[in-house]
């Protein structure tokens, strides 16, 4: 009785047939793996927000600085000084320059790097070919291939295995992590072509300003020159003076120490020329004997010309500025792509060919092989790895944004500063023409009354050197006004433009993505 009341129990519920499940619940409930494991992946933990940028209003100059002249510094500013030995020098070192190679040379490798990912978000094929000299384990998955048995195609253990065909893999960029890698990319190679035009605009400024040292320098000489026949003329009369009893040898001593000081000046000017040509040489990656010789010339009056207002514009003249803003977009898009890698991706591997495990039958119809692989990369546990990446482009970002930031207000500063130097040179070189015109007054009157007889040569020669001295003192601001007007050239971004300047959101779209 126990027996068959217990065989009842067991068999009675395969008498009652449950109905099927409906299909659309059988499709649920095989997704509920996936979505399990898609809940149990990795996720963002915390990102900061993105530091604020300068606001295009900041960008503007005080109404106080006004200039000579409106407009920007042309592409070739430096043609403006009608100075084909100026042309030549600079021409030369936008070709030959060792800093303008290296710059070039850091384009080329960003290019490459572009290039490179970009490659890997296409398809990617490689053929494959192996030969394979094999011992089989009898105690293995091929167990039954380690001894002789004909029936099966065994003759082993030892064989050569054959494999040819071709590998295919594509990469299933779903939520943009290539592309926006991509982007980074480029956004570093429009950074480096801005660098190199910056590095063009350095070099061909400070060609600029080495030159017109050495020009300065040049006219400077003629007139300590002029000075010195002055104090050579002083001399000989204070010594002649002497010999006849007439002076103490105080006064001669005393002249022969102002032309002693005066030859020391000279001399300093000659070794200054030496070191900027030097200078110039080096600038221009030259040889020893491959710099040609500067002549004299006569410098050019200072003329300047500046905008009456700086606003966002500015950015698009200064190519350290744009080289900057390109940086601070691609480091966006590396926050993108870093938020990207939190997420499954896919890809599908593929391949086609022959696989044999006698080389006999490699190429055999019933070799063939052919594989199609789609897979799914789920980041579970990562031990915070992706979300230290995912800080350390935020960081990144943040600290581009404030470089960036800091030097637009120094864009704007050092404008501000060189135009206010350039007004105040002005100002003060037109206050030392009017003392030398009233210095050259005197003189030429002691020279009249010499003409006359009413005044001895001395007193004439002696009323030489205060304007000499002055116009040494005018050439020395005319020099500053030509450097302060080089320094404003290159603040302006020496005539650079792009059309194609990255628009910055004050809140980028990645901050909240």
């Amino acid at each position: 009785m126990r027996d068959d009341h217990f065989s009842q129990t067991q068999t009675a519920p395969r008498h009652a047939a449950r109905p099927p499940l409906p299909r659309f619940v059988r499709r649920w409930l095989a997704l509920l793996p996936l979505c399990s494991c898609l809940a149990a992946c990795a996720l963002i933990h915390h990102d900061s927000p993105p530091a604020a940028l300068i606001a295009p209003e900041q960008i503007r100059l005080a109404d106080d600085i006004h200039l000579a002249g409106e407009g920007w510094p042309s592409a070739r500013w430096w043609e403006d000084y009608h100075d084909p030995q100026l042309d030549a020098l600079i021409d030369r070192a936008l070709s030959h320059a060792p800093t303008l190679a290296i710059a070039r040379e850091h384009v080329s490798q960003a290019h490459a790097q572009v290039e490179l990912i970009r490659a890997g978000s296409d398809l990617q094929v490689s053929a494959r070919g192996e030969a394979d000299r094999e011992h089989v384990s009898g105690h293995g998955f091929l167990s039954a291939y380690a001894q002789q048995d004909p029936a099966i195609g065994a003759y082993g253990p030892w064989y050569w295995t054959g494999l040819v065909g071709v590998d295919a893999h594509y990469d299933i960029d779903l939520w943009g992590k290539q592309r926006d890698l991509v982007r980074a990319a480029l956004g570093e190679q429009n950074a480096r072509r801005a660098e190199a035009a910056q590095a063009e605009l350095e070099v061909s400024t400070g060609v600029a300003q080495l030159y017109y040292q050495i020009q300065i320098v040049y006219t400077s000489l003629g007139l300590l020159q002029q000075l010195r026949s002055v104090d050579a003329f002083e001399l000989d009369t204070r010594s002649a003076r002497h010999e006849r009893g007439l002076e103490a040898l105080t006064q001669s001593a005393e002249a022969r120490s102002q032309l002693l000081a005066l030859d020391q000046q000279i001399a300093s000017a000659q070794e200054q020329i030496v070191q900027t040509r030097e200078a110039l040489r080096a600038l221009l990656g030259a040889g020893a004997d491959d710099l040609p010789a500067i002549v004299p010339v006569a410098l050019p009056a200072p003329s300047v010309g500046l905008p009456s207002t700086l606003s966002f514009e500015l950015l698009n003249r200064r190519p350290d500025l744009q080289a900057l803003r390109w940086l601070v977009a691609a480091s966006f898009d590396r926050i993108d792509a870093a938020k990207a890698a939190f997420y499954p991706s896919f890809d599908i591997t593929a391949f086609f060919g022959f696989n044999a495990l006698r080389m006999r039958d490699l190429f055999t119809h019933s070799a063939e092989q052919i594989n199609l692989i789609p897979g799914l990369s789920l980041p579970i546990f990562d031990g915070g790895r992706l979300n230290a990446g995912l800080h350390g482009a935020r960081s990144a970002s943040n600290t581009l944004i404030e470089q960036y930031n800091e030097a637009v207000l120094d864009a704007v500063r050092d404008v501000a500063q060189t135009g206010s130097q350039i007004d105040d040179l002005e100002h003060r070189a037109q206050l030392q023409r009017e003392r030398i015109d009233a210095i050259r007054f005197a003189s030429e009157s002691a020279d009249a009354q010499y003409q006359r007889g009413l005044a001895d040569r001395s007193t004439a020669m002696q009323a030489k050197a205060p304007v000499i001295e002055g116009q040494i003192a005018l050439l020395q601001l005319n020099g500053d006004e030509i450097e302060a007007e080089i320094v404003l050239t290159r603040t302006l971004g020496g005539g650079y433009r792009s059309d194609d300047l990255p628009v910055l959101p004050a809140q980028p779209a990645s901050a909240t993505r």
